[in-house]
């Protein structure tokens, strides 16, 4: 298992992006894949920096291992901030316009979809969303 913690803010997303980017390289997942885990990570960092805390800010961690029997990629996400279970947050209607569809919820959508488990608890304080891909 590879762990990174760090402040939780959009700035910290070039981090984010090089740690999960340099754990992939070695497990030789296909484009299509690695898009998709790096896009699912990035949405929920940048969800925990815009919302997760208030002005004091807070850190984030996370967790990332490799299965290689099963070809399974897990990434955990740990924050200390205000509970939030994403999985409870009802799918936007896709099939709207742009223009009519409130702002938010894509990500968590994509998440959804483009992963084959994601659960969320709230446990001692910390919101801990778990979500993996078989590769």
């Amino acid at each position: 298992m590879k762990k990174l913690t760090l402040r939780a803010c959009v700035d910290n997303l070039q981090k984010v992006r090089a740690f999960v980017g340099s754990f992939l390289e070695p497990v030789n997942c296909s484009a299509e894949d690695r898009y998709q885990l790096c896009l699912v990570v990035d949405e929920l960092f940048t969800n925990i920096a815009s919302y997760a805390y208030g002005p004091e800010g807070g850190c984030a961690t996370i967790q990332l291992e490799f299965d290689g029997v099963l070809r399974t990629v897990r990434v955990t996400m740990i924050d200390q901030g205000m509970p939030f279970n994403p999985l409870e947050r009802e799918d936007p209607d896709i099939m709207e316009s742009i223009d009519d569809r409130p702002i938010g919820g894509l990500g968590i959508f994509i998440m959804k979809q483009t992963m084959d488990s994601v659960s969320y608890d709230y446990a001692d304080g910390q919101n801990i969303v778990s979500f993996s891909k078989r590769l």
